[in-house]
């Protein structure tokens, strides 16, 4: 958010062929960013993470298209952007490890969990 890079983001993966069918800004508890990462709990960047994610407002979003997550993983590159190749929004916009600009669900058990953490099932208007 702080980078006013919103809108190219979503862009690059409409021009993907993603559909953005739910989004929203909301603004992070501590709490809620850890309850978001426990899978990261015992690694020495959680406290960083979740405290840099509940800093400032976030625009969550559910992507669908062919390949989606595959589509999704593939524009956003790396998850260091200093290793993400060029073009990629990762390497673009992100600036370290944990400020890497966006992220992305890596699996489709993992898409259903993520997705239920922000969203009601109103909230989503497939297409």
């Amino acid at each position: 958010m702080k980078k006013n890079v919103i809108g190219e983001i979503l862009r690059r993966g409409e021009s993907a062929g993603l559909q953005i069918v739910s989004a929203k800004m909301i603004a992070l508890s501590k709490a809620q960013a850890q309850g978001f990462y426990a899978v990261h709990q015992q690694r020495p960047f959680f406290d960083s993470l979740t405290t840099f994610m509940s800093s400032g407002p976030i625009l969550v979003a559910v992507l669908e298209g062919e390949e989606a997550i595959r589509t999704n993983r593939r524009l956003m590159g790396a998850t260091d952007p200093a290793k993400a190749d060029a073009g990629t929004i990762r390497r673009d916009f992100g600036t370290d490890v944990e400020q890497n600009a966006v992220h992305g669900s890596d699996g489709p058990d993992t898409a259903r969990w993520e997705i239920g953490y922000f969203f009601g099932e109103l909230e989503i208007q497939a297409r």
